[in-house]
């Protein structure tokens, strides 16, 4: 079944607009909501613990939001490499192009009244929350149109709203915060669950077993997600880890060794990890994934790993190209209209970059705002305490 032809009504400014708007807005996909099995790339591994079925439901409305989510953020990524380059980005920027599927299928498999909480490559996760193009590199450039008004940068992003509790600078911070969250859950009663995501850089931390074992001595719902894209900056995890096997760190917590580069099975893992947890308490998803670019914009990426490597991923593994073929292959779409898809991204990402340089910069008393909860500590003393020197805005 083909794709239905691209509607000749555009519709404006679709870069302001979450994932989920611009995709119902910009073209009529496919409404076929004919339900079909794809099996995943590879079985789960299980840690004390029986896996899910490797047998996934899916749609082909479904498929077609995977590719072009997973292509927008693609182009997302590629294109603060590049204004980075132009010297409009600076300071810390850590990219997350490769590692798209565990984004796109983890939101798939669970809803905005969960919370999401992950280190600094938070970009594409901050999308998928429901995020805007505009608030994303407004955010990178320091503008005030940015989701934390231009005082976050890269490393901070946030949409409390929608679940999504930053971007956190601090190696492995964000898993204890996690666990709290999910405490806060769990005392509400509220029958959601939080998804704390860390790296295989982070997973030696102390600090994570510490949170593991409170939320798991108190049947907390949190669901710790290892994103092992194999690269702790430039350290592999073999010269870093007596034991890569991070789904099964957790001893008496179960865990789930997951294809992150596979958004079918990130969605399936999600979804069974989300019912554990509510039932039984935590549970640790190792996503196997990979990243394109260096660890940051520092890091060229090629001298602790070859080009060949990054090739062959590019090649056997990459998560878009794979959902590409799930749709020529069960005749969802012909090439040609997955290409439009492509351009229809590349212009709203170059529109939401327009419209993010003609955002102002932060008035320079924004210094002073959100440091103190309101009201207090806007007094400025002096060395005895006795004297009021400076009260700020």
């Amino acid at each position: 079944m083909a794709l239905s032809r691209l509607s000749s009504s555009s519709a404006g400014s679709n870069f302001i607009k979450p994932l989920s708007a611009a995709l119902s807005l910009r073209r009529p996909i496919s409404s076929d909501t004919t339900t079909f099995t794809i099996e995943t790339s590879v079985p789960f591994t299980a840690h004390n613990c029986d896996p899910p079925s490797r047998s996934v439901d899916t749609t082909p409305s479904e498929l077609l939001s995977f590719f072009r989510n997973m292509a927008l953020m693609r182009r997302m990524e590629i294109a603060a490499d590049s204004l980075y380059k132009a010297k409009l980005i600076r300071g810390f920027c850590h990219l997350y192009d490769g590692q798209e599927a565990v984004a796109v299928g983890m939101e798939a498999g669970i809803t905005k009244k969960d919370c999401i909480i992950t280190a600094y490559r938070d970009h594409c996760t901050y999308l998928g929350r429901g995020g805007t193009l505009l608030e994303v590199f407004s955010e990178l450039m320091g503008r005030r149109d940015g989701c934390s008004k231009g005082k976050g940068g890269s490393m901070h992003f946030y949409k409390k709203e929608n679940g999504f509790y930053g971007g956190h600078g601090i190696v492995g911070a964000q898993v204890p915060l996690g666990c709290g969250l999910a405490f806060a859950q769990k005392y509400s009663k509220d029958e959601n669950v939080t998804f704390a995501l860390y790296g295989d850089g982070a997973a030696n931390q102390g600090q994570l077993f510490e949170a593991l074992n409170i939320a798991a001595l108190w049947d907390l719902p949190a669901i710790l997600v290892c994103e092992n894209n194999h690269y702790g900056m430039g350290t592999a995890e073999w010269r870093a880890a007596k034991s890569p096997a991070y789904y099964k760190r957790g001893d008496y917590v179960p865990g789930l060794k997951v294809d992150g580069m596979d958004v079918l099975a990130v969605k399936q893992a999600c979804r069974f990890a989300k019912e554990h947890a509510l039932k039984n308490g935590p549970l640790i998803l190792e996503m196997d994934t990979y990243r394109y670019h260096g660890h940051s914009m520092s890091d060229p990426g090629s001298t602790y790993r070859t080009r060949d490597e990054i090739s062959g991923v590019r090649q056997e593994r990459d998560p878009v190209e794979r959902v590409r073929k799930l749709l020529l292959s069960h005749e969802i779409a012909a090439e040609k209209e997955l290409k439009d898809i492509e351009k229809e991204v590349r212009k709203e990402v170059d529109d939401a970059i327009a419209k993010a340089k003609e955002s102002p910069m932060p008035d320079p008393s924004d210094l002073f705002t959100n440091v103190y909860v309101k009201g207090f500590g806007v007094e400025v003393f002096g060395a005895d305490r006795k004297e009021v020197r400076a009260t700020l805005p």
